[in-house]
């Protein structure tokens, strides 16, 4: 049923209309607005506002300027005579910007909200008349709000309080104390509004609240996240057609309003945003206006508890290290080599430290990308595993010597050499939090990862006292080929409770001794696997070339050992072909392109040329001298997500994950072919 005013054909204006466009949720809100904004109060929410103490209260000055503020009294102060009326009996103060906005026929916005119970209820409305201290309201747009990111308090009141308010300060920038203020705060209110095209205005006032320190304070300029609500965009609707706004701090312990009007920015596509936790979007103010009224409340509040959707979302101190790692992440350091070792026929370790000395934080599993001097060409990147652990006291890779960047690895590197390597990335990490045992399958130099997880887990058993644990299946093809012999035995001789290791090799030779050497002659299979352990519920890690990856895969889940129990890293580009626990609907793309295609990387202002015979989007970058950030090459860990500005690209392996609409994973996505023509494609980069 519609219950919207008169004058206003829609329940939504323009600016609210063009972020819900952005979003897709147009047509959708467009049925729900009717349903749930009314043109009046229902009798929960007239009775609800009667039991208030205070009021938060959103107008507009003489100068345009919005302002929010907060009218406290009694409870029982407020009432409604009619569902479409509303009166609120208080002294207005006049030292409060507000107030010169609340005047016959001017519109106001209103928020009704209980901190200590978290409910809150909305009206748009216009000034009927005032009355000496009696303010009367014609309500245009009522409607109820969620108890999202509401910090739970408590409050009490001393009238005593209120003849003690100081004098109205005004300023035009903000001091160190007042950042502070800003910077310390959970919750505040904000007033907007928009001007209609019949000449009416409607003004809103509404909550936000999130973590201590969710707000960044730049001088005299706001930057604010906006978190997932109702997708009412009531605020940022208005924001979108009218960027002024208005902000009320409470300094909940002492009573002192805090009252900022300037102009504001919506910011839909800033890495802060994607550097922010629960940031749908970013939103600032550049603050022209502040007014302070220390002890202006009679009211008082004690904090109790955040909101649990509060505790969900970051603070700046938080994006800005997330944004400060994504950058050590993006830079090359320079490690030293300390010790070189030869592990197997065709297997060295690298030890290393950062030429710094600064720490190393990684998750075992996770590798490194290496950059290697290629002579009068292009530097060679790959990415190597790290065979240590985190609780070892050194950095270590092991690498096959299997290629161009391996073998130099090999035959040229000396102690005492420098390497250009990157911070530790990757998915493919042990879960800590399990406590099923653990199996890792590996195969060749797959083992190196693996080796790290089974060092870290023994080392937390031993620092924990626990005893989770470990079997270990590793396969290769001589003896001679198989890695980390004599370190995997002293690990199980330290552990002989926690670690049960079974060895295959499938061209043992004569001196590998069945029993002694190895558990198995032949490969591993899921089969054998099976006989080897005891019953029980396990969490699987696997590694090493796609095809062994792939079977064991697929007779686990035989087994039905559930999707989410095998974790897997695959070499070469192929990645493992999952089936889920459910069915996924079938994944349709537009065709490669078989043409050249331009391809702009706008952040770099850089432009290139892609050919059939380029590679992957990734190549193409890191070939124009960028250095994007990427992990896996496979479409598996999401590090080298980037925004698709304009364009589509195609997958010829297309990734087992979700993809997330207008962003490519640049490692293994080419240019595609739109309606058979050629399109340029830009990229965030």
């Amino acid at each position: 049923m519609n219950h919207l005013p008169k004058h206003r054909p829609s329940p939504w204006h323009a600016g609210e209309k063009a972020l819900q466009d952005r979003l897709g949720v147009a047509e959708r809100m467009d049925v729900l607005g009717r349903k749930v904004i009314r043109d009046y109060m229902p009798d929960q929410h007239r009775d609800f506002y009667h039991q208030l103490p205070f009021m938060i209260v959103g107008a507009v000055d003489g100068q345009g300027r919005p302002w929010a503020s907060l009218i406290e009294g009694p409870e029982g102060f407020v009432t409604s005579p009619d569902p479409r009326c509303l009166v609120i009996d208080a002294s207005l103060d006049p030292q409060d910007p507000v107030t010169s906005g609340l005047q016959p026929g001017g519109a106001l916005g209103l928020l009704g909200i209980e901190l200590h119970t978290r409910r809150r209820n909305r009206i748009n409305g216009i000034v009927q008349r005032v009355d000496g201290d009696r303010l009367e309201i014609a309500v245009e747009h009522s409607f109820g709000n969620c108890p999202q990111y509401i910090q739970r308090r408590g409050y009490s009141r001393d009238e005593a309080r209120r003849g003690s308010a100081g004098t109205r300060e005004d300023g035009t920038a903000l001091d160190e104390r007042l950042a502070t203020l800003i910077r310390q705060a959970d919750t505040f209110f904000v007033a907007s509004y928009v001007e209609h095209e019949d000449g009416q205005r409607s003004v809103d006032v509404s909550h936000r609240g999130g973590r201590s320190g969710f707000i960044k304070v730049d001088g005299n300029r706001l930057t604010i996240p906006d978190y997932a609500g109702n997708l009412h965009f009531n605020t940022l609707g208005n924001l979108q057609a009218n960027p002024v706004a208005g902000l009320l701090f409470v300094d909940f312990d002492s009573g002192d309003l805090l009252q900022l009007s300037g102009r504001t920015e919506l910011l839909f596509d800033s890495p802060l945003r994607d550097a922010f936790e629960g940031a749908e979007r970013l939103w600032t103010l550049d603050v022209d206006r502040v007014v302070v009224r220390r002890r202006a409340l009679a009211l008082r509040w004690d904090f109790e508890e955040f909101a649990p959707t509060s505790l969900m979302t970051g603070t700046w101190q938080e994006a800005e290290e997330t944004l400060r790692q994504r950058e050590q992440r993006r830079q090359w350091q320079r490690w030293r080599v300390l010790r070189l070792e030869r592990e197997s026929q065709d297997i060295r370790s690298v030890y290393l430290e950062p030429l710094d000395g600064a720490p190393v934080a990684f998750l075992p599993g996770q590798h490194v990308p290496v950059r290697i001097p290629a002579s009068g060409e292009a530097p060679l990147i790959r990415t190597y595993s790290l065979s240590s652990a985190p609780s070892d006291p050194t950095l270590r890779i092991s690498v096959k010597a299997q290629g161009r960047a391996s073998k130099w690895l090999h035959e040229q590197l000396r102690v005492g050499d420098l390497l250009e390597v990157r911070q530790p990335m990757g998915g493919f990490t042990l879960v800590d939090d399990s406590h099923r045992p653990v199996v890792l399958i590996g195969a060749g130099v797959g083992i190196t990862p693996l080796l790290s997880m089974l060092k870290e887990r023994i080392a937390d058993n031993r620092r924990s006292g626990r005893s989770r644990p470990v079997h270990l299946f590793q396969a290769a093809r001589t003896l001679e080929e198989l890695p980390f012999r004599q370190e995997i035995e002293a690990l199980r001789l330290e552990a002989p409770d926690q670690l049960q290791v079974q060895r295959a090799l499938s061209q043992p030779g004569e001196d590998a001794v069945l029993g002694r050497d190895h558990e198995r002659n032949g490969r591993i299979d899921v089969q054998w696997i099976k006989s080897r352990l005891p019953l029980d519920n396990y969490d699987f890690y696997l590694c090493g070339p796609a095809g062994f990856i792939q079977s064991i895969y697929e007779g686990l889940r035989e087994l039905d050992i559930g999707d989410d129990r095998i974790h897997a890293e695959a070499f070469g580009p192929s990645s493992l072909k999952r089936r889920g626990d459910t069915p996924k609907p079938a994944f349709t793309q537009p065709p490669a392109a078989r043409a050249p295609v331009p391809v702009y990387f706008s952040a770099s202002s850089r432009e290139a040329r892609w050919t059939p015979e380029a590679g992957s989007l990734l190549e193409l970058a890191e070939g124009r001298g960028l250095s994007p950030d990427f992990s896996c090459r496979g479409g598996t860990c999401g590090t080298c997500k980037t925004r698709v500005i304009s364009g589509q690209v195609h997958y010829p392996n297309p990734p087992e994950g979700p993809l997330e609409p207008g962003t490519a994973l640049i490692c293994c996505a080419v240019p595609a072919a739109v309606e058979g023509a050629v399109q340029p494609l830009v990229l965030e980069l």
